[in-house]
């Protein structure tokens, strides 16, 4: 995220999931598309430093160029440009922060890998802009489309050697991107959610938002709906990305398994518990 965002994912959770399970892990990044905090590789390092991710090696994998990924199948696309630090990787754990998003309509796992594995000038620009001339120019679901394609790249290269946990607390409106900006949460936490298959993990965090009672998902469906944002998750099923239909299983409760409105029960009102 920018610099000292409120609502990103706390360094202390990620510290210690590394530090216990993945010691030899790195943090990958790449630059943005926009001009702000993330904008140069020197930038991104300074607002690195800001929000303390400073525990491990972080990799800003376009620091030194790109590659090209195939896309299979695409409409839009026959190749994603990512940064060029993709191929020393050859397992990818996707951590995201699950939230409203202003062009996207949600930012899950899709968005976290279709916008944050493409590189800053030229893949970024691939699903942003395209032939538009400014990258708020284009269609909504020509934006999720070009999105989930991204994605796919990514994930057909990791193969079976990438898994989801998708966050579901602070969920602003608003992106992580906005930084201080970002609109105040009203939506409640839910919890953590993972998988090993991307469509089946950003259904359920959808699945989970619409659950709740109207006046807790309100602004987060909103923004889903205005923007058009449900086209990441049919086209990934078009693209034959993943599963819709999955099992929810508490792992709270000896693994039983449960739906969504059993999972939203009784949430407590944002600010109350914002742990």
């Amino acid at each position: 995220g920018e610099p000292h965002g409120p609502n990103i994912i706390p360094r202390p959770w990620v510290k210690q999931l590394i530090s216990e399970k993945l010691p030899d892990a790195n943090i990958v990044e790449t630059n943005t598309f926009y001009v702000g905090g993330r904008h140069t590789t020197a930038q991104h390092r300074k607002t690195l430093q800001i929000n303390g991710w400073t525990f491990c090696p972080v990799d800003i994998m376009d620091e030194d160029g790109t590659t090209d990924l195939p896309v299979r199948g695409g409409k839009w696309f026959d190749h994603m440009t990512v940064g060029s630090h993709m191929l020393d990787y050859d397992s990818m754990l996707v951590l995201t922060h699950f939230k409203g998003h202003v062009q996207g309509g949600f930012g899950g796992s899709n968005k976290n890998i279709g916008i944050g594995c493409a590189d800053g000038r030229i893949g970024k620009k691939m699903i942003h802009q395209g032939r538009h001339p400014g990258q708020w120019d284009i269609a909504k679901e020509e934006f999720m489309e070009r999105m989930v394609e991204s994605s796919k790249a990514t994930i057909d290269y990791f193969g079976d050697r990438i898994v989801y946990i998708n966050v579901m607390r602070n969920m602003s409106v608003s992106c992580d991107c906005e930084g201080v900006a970002a609109q105040p949460v009203v939506t409640p936490n839910v919890g953590i959610l993972a998988s090993t298959d991307i469509l089946a993990i950003d259904q359920a965090c959808v699945d989970l938002v619409y659950a709740m009672k109207p006046e807790e998902h309100h602004d987060l469906v909103e923004r889903m709906t205005s923007r058009h944002g449900l086209r990441q998750l049919s086209y990934m099923k078009e693209m034959h990305m993943g599963n819709d239909l999955y099992k929810l299983i508490d792992l709270d409760h000896d693994t039983k398994r449960i739906v969504a409105a059993d999972a939203v029960q009784d949430l407590i009102p944002f600010g109350e518990d914002n742990r």
